[in-house]
């Protein structure tokens, strides 16, 4: 049942309940009906409320009918809404924790609306790429007034109910009531008091206009686009809510309405969002660990290792209210470590983010220590020293002697294998991976690595544990690099092939940039540490050394060049700021290495650059699929966009793969693999992607 029917005396409410928010999916729309036609039959009722179950009135259309039939089929959510105004007796929306989406907008059809405290208001639908398409835009504007409206749809933000409800003039709320136990008492109150008014007040009917006209509207729009240029949807909203202030009929603003949301619909960048919403919220189902497998208890963290990334998750912990202790070897490491936590909760002090009272209360969470023993008692250790397997082999011993039984283990390793990692205690199945991703306060994703014997209710917790510390999780398996890491190799070895063919490192900077990364492959590098990546190639020179690189980044490293903390990479800085400024010797140094290979450098455009760089990453990610690393195409996207700064707007390596045209894709590689200078068997199609082709598919 998804939507229930009382009637109290005089009044009927009807109750939506499809939980957890109470959205208006097909099922839910008809017994809203059902319940609007019973009571408008029953002539002992005067008055109707429509409220909602639980911790919501509604949170607007319901997610898992999206894409299906089920979303348009009648009665939609124009019907029901044209079904609410035309009922013959008052409607009351009772609003209460939710009002979102759709479901502020059936209320905007309800002729009165009483609203508790503490309730989110929002039409968040731009942060699909879409627009609200149930005449939000046509109604909203003239409860709110043009502007407040226009900030509310363009944002897509909440707004908390009783900061609506003391705006001057606003006709949203007919009564804010006294709390939120009260509601039902109060709207049905109200509703009584209601119940012989006529003619019945119609939000379709008040005015909308601006003072300034079309001239605000232009000066908005421009605003929506220089802050959201690759966004179509902000724009637009502009234009939805013009046609509401200045169409001379209603209906005809419905119809602009209409049609602007079904251009976003259907656009590339809606899809990716949308995409991106579903695939962020299935990155936590793994296939064979049953939503209810029981979770250990996790009440006292420990980290090992102040440096950067150890302090960054330790930080994590105390802002999610969980007591963490730290262990270093020296005390002047603890103190530089905890120096560092406290400069960047200061820094958000600062800023107005964060109050000095919840700074006190999250450091007074942290406790640091010299001694193994101070980490009995801890429910989850989490390591994150320096990338060696001798040093983590050290520190799982340890731990493995110190920790107690059904304590989980975590290694912080970006690279390393977590089976090997696993081994090196007597409890290999409480070892898993939890890798952050630098700075670990700031970045939103963790790969959980799932070792060969990690037990299902210790990735069920590590899973839990991130959504506590407002991580977007991913799953990966065991491979060198798991899931994000390895994929970045190959985009790194192709912007390497890339400068010897011809490109400076600040023209594939710039290529890539402009597709929409949050930085290229050479200022990236200056980031992370270019004698990071030196590491590893002198790993995999020893260990594939059929493997090609360009030769260009050892050069760089030789000359001491490992980036931003030395203030010289691909690019010179200077202290205090992070503009990369181009070098005329770094230029020299990669004209004489291709001088020495005997290569003449050739023109390459911008679409080859980014082809080249993003097709890499499609290609291992097909292999990663394939090898049972990643459990779903969507998951990878999922790492592109919150790990490594690939643009939201494409949804994801293997979203963009899919839009662009995985036949298109491979035709690419194909032209790439005849290039003498670049890596012929790397651009061989995975065989999961040739299949696909194959099959005319694609990643699902």
């Amino acid at each position: 049942m998804t939507a229930s029917y009382q009637v109290h005396g005089d009044v009927a409410v009807v109750t939506l309940n499809h939980p957890p928010v109470n959205g208006l999916g097909l099922a839910t729309r008809q017994a809203l009906v059902a319940g609007l036609e019973k009571a408008g039959q029953d002539a002992a009722v005067k008055a109707i409320v429509i409220t909602g179950a639980g911790k919501a009135f509604s949170g607007g259309a319901d997610i898992t009918e999206f894409g299906t039939d089920k979303a348009f089929a009648e009665p939609n959510l124009h019907t029901v809404i044209s079904l609410v105004e035309q009922s013959s007796k008052p409607v009351v929306a009772a609003i209460h924790g939710v009002c979102m989406g759709g479901g502020l907008e059936l209320s905007l059809a309800c002729h009165y609306r009483v609203v508790a405290p503490g309730c989110s208001v929002a039409l968040p639908e731009v942060k699909l790429g879409l627009l609200p398409g149930a005449g939000g835009t046509q109604r909203l504007p003239r409860v709110l007034g043009v502007e407040a409206a226009l900030n509310m749809i363009v944002s897509g933000e909440a707004v908390k109910s009783e900061f609506i409800a003391g705006m001057p003039g606003q006709k949203l709320f007919d009564k804010l009531v006294s709390s939120p136990e009260a509601l039902m008492d109060e709207a049905l109150a109200f509703a009584r008091s209601v119940a012989d008014a006529r003619p019945l007040p119609l939000v379709r009917n008040l005015p909308c206009a601006h003072p300034q006209g079309d001239a605000y509207f232009q000066f908005a729009r421009n605003m929506a686009r220089g802050m959201a240029k690759n966004f179509p949807a902000p724009a637009m909203c502009v234009d939805a809510v013009q046609a509401a202030a200045t169409k001379k009929k209603f209906a005809d603003g419905l119809v602009a309405e209409r049609e602007l949301f079904t251009q976003l619909m259907w656009s590339p960048e809606s899809r990716s969002l949308r995409h991106l919403f579903f695939a962020e919220r299935a990155a936590s189902k793994i296939p064979d660990v049953p939503a209810d497998t029981p979770l250990r208890k996790i009440e006292k963290v420990a980290v090992i290792g102040a440096g950067t990334m150890g302090g960054g998750i330790a930080m994590n912990f105390l802002n999610a209210g969980v007591p963490v202790t730290m262990l270093e070897m020296k005390q002047e490491a603890i103190e530089r470590g905890v120096g560092v936590m406290r400069k960047n909760y200061e820094a958000q002090v600062r800023k107005g983010k964060l109050k000095q009272d919840k700074y006190e209360q999250r450091m007074a969470l942290l406790t640091t220590t010299l001694s193994y023993d101070d980490l009995k008692d801890a429910d989850l250790i989490i390591e994150a020293v320096f990338e060696d397997i001798g040093v983590k082999e050290a520190v799982f011993r340890q731990l493995d002697a110190v920790a107690r039984p059904g304590a989980i283990l975590a290694s912080n390793t970006s690279t390393l294998d977590v089976n090997k990692i696993a081994a090196f205690t007597r409890r290999p199945q409480d070892v898993v991976g939890m890798h952050f991703f630098s700075p670990a306060n700031v970045m939103k994703l963790l790969e959980v690595v799932r070792g060969e014997k990690t037990a299902k209710d210790v990735l069920a917790t590590v899973m839990a544990v991130a959504k506590k510390i407002r991580k977007t999780a991913v799953v990966a398996g065991v491979c060198d690099g798991f899931i994000g890491n390895r994929m970045i190799e190959q985009y790194v070895r192709q912007a390497g092939f890339l400068i010897d063919e011809g490109c400076t490192p600040a023209q594939v900077d710039k290529a890539i940039e402009k597709f929409g990364f949050a930085m290229g492959p050479f200022r990236m590098g200056d980031l992370a540490g270019n004698d990071i990546g030196w590491a590893i190639r002198k790993r995999r020179y020893v260990e594939h050394p059929d493997m090609k690189y360009s030769k260009t980044a050892d050069l760089l490293c030789e000359k001491g060049r490992f980036g931003q903390k030395v203030g010289k990479g691909w690019y010179d800085y200077v202290p205090g700021k992070r503009d990369a400024i181009p070098n005329a010797e770094v230029v020299a140094m990669i004209e004489d290495y291709r001088k020495s290979e005997g290569i003449t450098p050739r023109k390459i455009g911008d679409e080859e650059i980014v082809q080249r760089l993003v097709f890499s990453l499609v290609n291992e990610a097909a292999h990663i699929l394939e090898e049972g690393i990643a459990n779903k195409a969507s998951d990878i996207d999922v790492v592109y966009i919150f790990g490594y700064g690939f643009p939201v707007y494409r949804g994801g390596p293997l979203n963009y793969a899919n839009e662009f045209g995985l036949f298109n894709v491979v035709a690419a590689m194909r032209r790439f693999a005849q290039n003498p200078h670049d890596d012929a068997a790397f651009w061989q199609p995975a065989p999961l992607l040739a299949r696909l082709v194959a099959e005319g598919k694609h990643f699902a």
